[in-house]
């Protein structure tokens, strides 16, 4: 470990004694400590950590918590291959489109210059670029969808994960000081060790709050977040199942309307950007 360079030594000349001013000694000392102190946690749950994997050491579980972590976790998996084959079908569609508006001005142009057809090829023109701009709505919702989706997983369920790891941490750092404890009292009991004992159950003390102080933050965290996650999901596959039946029934205005009952638009054609979503 590396410590600044304190400044000029000061000194204060008292009755011919030389005394060190306080504030050059005592931030050399602080950084002393927390790097001890830092060592010693560091060690301590380094061997509760292997232990455990090694299936010597007892661990402390929370049936109920844990159980919900876990199911968050897998929930976070399949929402992350909803957004995946969201963006698929996105993607895919949007080829569809390309090719509908390329038929289209096929079909436009042959209609100008085949009169003995030109009603026949202008039907085909009309009806591949109406459903390239019904794609282009359905693209929207899709947009929409996956942005929402992904704001839920990246952000909200991301900041629960934080939490998440925040609590067990706490939990090896609780195990790690109560293996501490109970080696101790099971040795000797003197003058010597006494007073580590008493050292020991302090400082366990101090992590089993920390540790009881985390499970209940996440434990609240984890209700909060199934309520948020219930009302955005929802939404969001009322408003995906609605557009995608809208399209493939080829009911344009109740495609429309979709956009409109969630405050959907779309940016206008000609863009520099690609179509996308905004919410008013």
């Amino acid at each position: 470990m590396i410590f600044n360079c304190p400044g000029p030594m000061t000194a204060q000349q008292k009755s011919g004694a030389v005394v060190l001013s306080d504030d050059l000694k005592n931030p050399a000392m602080e950084k002393l400590d927390l790097v001890r102190k830092w060592s010693i946690n560091t060690y301590k749950c380094t061997r509760q950590i292997l232990s455990e994997k090694l299936g010597r050491g007892s661990r402390t579980v929370d049936l109920e918590l844990e159980a919900q972590i876990e199911v968050l976790r897998d929930n976070k998996r399949k929402y992350q291959n909803i957004i995946k084959l969201a963006q698929t079908l996105g993607s895919q569609l949007s080829q569809i489109m390309q090719t509908q508006r390329q038929l289209g001005d096929a079909f436009a142009d042959l209609s100008l210059k085949s009169p003995e057809l030109h009603e026949e090829f202008g039907y085909n023109a009309d009806t591949q670029k109406l459903l390239s701009k019904n794609g282009e709505t359905l693209l929207g919702a899709i947009n929409f969808f996956i942005s929402s989706v992904t704001t839920l997983v990246e952000q909200t369920i991301e900041d629960t994960m934080l939490n998440i790891k925040q609590y067990e941490i706490a939990r090896v750092e609780y195990d790690a000081y109560r293996t501490d404890l109970e080696e101790l009292n099971l040795g000797p009991r003197d003058a010597t060790t006494l007073p580590k004992i008493e050292q020991s159950q302090q400082q366990f003390q101090v992590h089993r709050e920390k540790y009881e102080r985390m499970r209940n933050d996440v434990s609240i965290k984890l209700k909060f977040l199934e309520e948020n996650k219930v009302k955005v999901l929802h939404n969001q596959l009322i408003l995906f199942h609605n557009a995608i039946a809208a399209y493939y029934a080829g009911n344009q205005q109740q495609l429309e309307q979709t956009l409109k009952q969630f405050h959907i638009k779309l940016k206008m054609p000609g863009g520099d950007s690609p179509s996308w979503l905004e919410k008013h």
